[in-house]
């Protein structure tokens, strides 16, 4: 067996990160602060990239021993549509927190997107990155 089986650190010591992505969520949420926004739901396109500890031999072939996609799907979805929002920062806030609540992750980048806004924008949004506090 190769030695990158055999340890989670790469040469340098350092931490292997295995980056786990959802790319374009579209999801229609409560979010805004305008009148119409409280009033009528609308899309949002969210885009979640989680820097996972890689600790993954590559052997065992089990979705238990990685980080599952499908469940971070779900967890955003969820999340979203729980209850209306202000602001997207504060729901990226909310988002962030929530992936970093798994032990395993280590940073997360998420985006969201507001395709219907503006006429002459394909879509305006923002972008923040969180990185799990040092212990």
């Amino acid at each position: 067996m190769s030695s990158i089986h055999k340890t989670d650190k790469d040469c340098a010591g350092r931490a292997r990160l295995r980056h786990v992505f959802v790319h374009d969520l579209e999801i229609v949420a409560s979010v805004g602060i305008l009148e119409h926004e409280r009033r009528y739901e609308q899309r949002i396109i969210v885009s979640a990239d989680l820097g996972v500890r890689d600790d993954y031999d590559g052997l065992s072939d089990r979705l238990a021993d990685v980080l599952d996609y499908s469940k971070v799907v779900d967890d955003i979805a969820r999340l979203v549509q729980s209850e209306h929002v202000n602001l997207i920062e504060t729901l990226a806030e909310r988002i962030a927190t929530q992936c970093l609540a798994d032990s395993r992750v280590e940073s997360v980048r998420v985006r969201i997107e507001k395709p219907d806004v503006l006429p002459s924008c394909r879509s305006v949004g923002i972008e923040i990155e969180r990185r799990r506090a040092a212990s």
